[in-house]
């Protein structure tokens, strides 16, 4: 099995990384979009990422636009909309096909990990999130509708936090 954190990212300004950046951390990688109904969870997801800054949280935004073209926008574009918009501070990713046979080996790994309902595979829509625990592990994934802050993340969250 690959460890994710060896995986080669690189980040909205095109400069490499590696999830080994937030070794120790919790991690949450949320596939994003500017242009969709789910959207305004941004919000949500910045004040996750600052609340639990200090425990070792770290969100890590990850545009994608294969649903519905709602993530169109240069990587310029893609960053001043989440910080004149959302006032995003997390780190945001390349753009990244998260599905089909472009699909990026972070997402061919963490699409292994199933849903709640115990469904793995194909991500669904923009806005599903993966949990990764400070040792690499990708401990839960979410479906796109549940809020960042429902009881089931920050559960999930606040069990694996290092700190």
């Amino acid at each position: 099995m690959t460890d994710i954190r060896d995986i080669e990212l690189n980040r909205l300004d095109g400069t490499p990384t590696s999830l080994r950046e937030y070794e120790g951390r919790a991690v949450l990688l949320v596939n994003v979009a500017s242009r969709c109904g789910l959207t305004p969870q941004y919000t949500t997801l910045e004040a996750l990422a600052q609340k639990y800054a200090d425990r070792g949280l770290t969100v890590v935004g990850v545009p994608c636009n294969q649903f519905g073209g709602q993530e169109p926008g240069t990587a310029e574009e893609i960053q001043t909309f989440c910080s004149t918009q959302y006032d995003v501070t997390f780190p945001l990713l390349e753009k990244t096909d998260v599905n089909g046979a472009n699909r990026h080996p972070l997402y061919t790994e963490l699409v292994k990990t199933p849903l709640a309902n115990g469904k793995s595979g194909d991500i669904s829509w923009n806005f599903e999130k993966f949990l990764v625990a400070p040792d690499g592990t990708v401990v839960n994934r979410f479906g796109p509708t549940a809020a960042p802050d429902s009881t089931e993340v920050i559960d999930a969250i606040e069990a694996i936090l290092p700190g």
